[in-house]
């Protein structure tokens, strides 16, 4: 079989395509890339240098014409030399002893310099200290011991009972639950959602002209069949709001006064961040366990609230689970609401400012580590706190009428009578 003959001529640009094989312009082996101004591969590149660094002098055996191959390249030097100068290498381009070890050293300085740069930029990143990462682990900590995933106490509750004429209300909370997919910002803008928020608008208008009739009151007034059920769910909350708040790293070295301001205060705006963990994206539902404790908005109208909380309540849920937390941000979140200097009853604000300040520096330094590309997360958080004081008004008002009527007050557990009835003025 004729072995291949490799061309001597230059070749072009194009034939160093990255994706087209080369191959060495002297013996056909495989090549590495260009050496002493041809491409060849490893061996002959040693070979030429070695031959013109010791001046070596050799005879072709034969007629002095050898076709060289990867083969056979050991066999004739004198015609392998040959064609090494034949397709362009040169001596000139061999480095002398010192010219290689320059260039070894320049090569291992590069190296030093990269490692040296990576190292800088490691301790550039943000970085949690000791202290800060301890405040997460006992806020972690809190959370679980306040929080029971299982919702396995529910059944201790007073029984949801969700049978009863459907109020004007719940009809409303229905066209909300449909809606409410299509009211968050985040959502897609499809042919649907916008049909979607029409009907809800719809509704919304025929239930206002209609909002006035004589029956209204009274239906709305007998039909709270969930307030027993959702007001244990909610005296429950308090609780393990209470005893997530004492846990929280200087909460206890308050005064007992602005310890009650503080948690009669916020107690609904942390209950709400709470149930974010119960919250389903998919049917706006919460859901606490078996299908008895699937809370959907319809039965927290049957608790006498209406969609003026509900509708910013559930658009508020939404995107809260949309930022897709971390739990650390999550707790922190929860206790930097709390610790609220501005509330209500509030004494001693520059100790509790100090102690929110601390939360929303370990807050940005957790965010900062975790999310690098998320600037904007710690600020949309910052805005669900705003968005709960709203939350937090409206729920008052409702509340207040709730309350107003002894045949709903008497449904209330004392606990819940104590942080939404006595207000801190």
């Amino acid at each position: 079989m004729e072995p291949t003959v490799v061309s001597t001529s230059n070749p072009s640009p194009d034939e160093f395509d990255r994706n087209v094989p080369r191959i060495c312009g002297v013996c056909g082996d495989k090549a590495t890339g260009f050496h002493f101004n041809a491409m060849t591969c490893e061996g002959c590149k040693g070979f030429f240098r070695r031959s013109m660094k010791r001046k070596a002098s050799f005879t072709c055996p034969f007629n002095g014409s050898c076709t060289i191959t990867k083969d056979n390249r050991r066999h004739c030097q004198a015609c392998r030399l040959k064609r090494c100068v034949d397709i362009g290498m040169m001596k000139e381009f061999i480095l002398t002893d010192e010219e290689v070890q320059r260039k070894k050293d320049l090569i291992q300085r590069r190296k030093e310099e990269e490692a040296q740069r990576e190292a800088e930029k490691e301790a550039r990143r943000p970085r949690l200290t000791e202290e800060q990462s301890q405040v997460i682990a006992t806020l972690v900590e809190a959370h679980h011991k306040t929080y029971d995933d299982s919702y396995s106490d529910f059944c201790r509750f007073r029984p949801p009972v969700r049978e009863g004429p459907v109020t004007r209300s719940a009809s409303r909370a229905a066209s909300l639950h449909s809606f409410s997919d299509a009211s968050s910002d985040s959502f897609s803008h499809s042919p649907e959602s916008v049909d979607t928020k029409m009907n809800f608008y719809n509704n919304l208008m025929m239930y206002q002209e209609h909002g006035n009739s004589p029956d209204s009151s009274e239906e709305e007034g007998s039909s709270f069949s969930m307030l027993p059920h959702l007001a244990d769910l909610v005296s429950y909350s308090i609780q393990k709001v209470i005893g997530f708040a004492k846990m929280i790293p200087g909460f206890r070295e308050l005064t007992a006064e602005d310890q009650i301001a503080l948690l009669k205060s916020s107690a609904i705006e942390v209950i709400m961040l709470r149930s974010n963990q119960s919250f389903n994206l998919e049917d706006m539902t919460w859901s606490c366990g078996g299908p008895d404790f699937k809370y959907q908005i319809s039965d927290v109208t049957k608790a006498g609230h209406t969609l003026e909380l509900l509708e910013p309540l559930v658009k508020f849920q939404v995107g809260l689970k949309k930022l897709g937390l971390h739990e650390e941000e999550h707790v922190l979140l929860m206790a930097i609401c709390l610790l609220s200097p501005d509330r209500p009853g509030v004494q001693d604000h520059t100790r509790i400012e100090a102690l929110q300040d601390r939360l929303s520096e370990i807050l940005q330094a957790y965010i900062g580590l975790h999310h690098p590309s998320g600037q904007l997360l710690y600020a949309k958080m910052i805005q669900k706190l705003a968005d709960l004081r709203s939350l937090n008004e409206e729920h008052s008002k409702q509340y207040r009428s709730l309350s107003f009527r002894p045949e709903h007050s008497m449904q209330l557990t004392p606990l819940v009578l104590e942080v939404f009835g006595s207000e801190v003025s």
